[in-house]
């Protein structure tokens, strides 16, 4: 049977993390929805709807065994219909901003450390 995990919860929850140690021990391949949700313009724009759907259809349709990890609920209904587990990461508001806080630098949302931190 394959595996098919969504992952949902707030910022900062351990989302990436779970994400990227599921696809470290059972070799699953991983899209975080950030990567797809946001162009690279600045200031960032959300892409729209269709274009991110086609990515998520792509993604799905090209891999038997997956994660897929974000917050945005459009973006997560694409998925949930094709996952066989969801997981949903529900951590206090507090731990979650601590969280975002002590994350290293995400070059691929933020230009820089300093502009991820404000």
């Amino acid at each position: 049977m394959s595996t098919r995990v969504v992952i949902f919860g707030n910022s900062g929850s351990g989302k990436s993390t779970l994400a990227k140690e599921l696809k470290a021990e059972r070799g699953l391949s991983h899209l975080d929805l950030d990567t797809l949700a946001w162009q690279a313009t600045t200031p960032p724009q959300r892409r729209s709807l269709s274009d991110s759907g086609q990515q998520i259809s792509e993604f799905i349709e090209a891999n038997t065994d997956w994660v897929i990890e974000g917050c945005y609920a459009d973006l997560l209904a694409l998925a949930v219909p094709h996952a066989n587990q969801l997981i949903f990461l529900d951590l206090a508001d507090q731990a979650c901003i601590e969280n975002a806080r002590n994350r290293p630098w995400e070059p691929h949302k933020y230009p820089s450390k300093q502009a991820q931190d404000t």
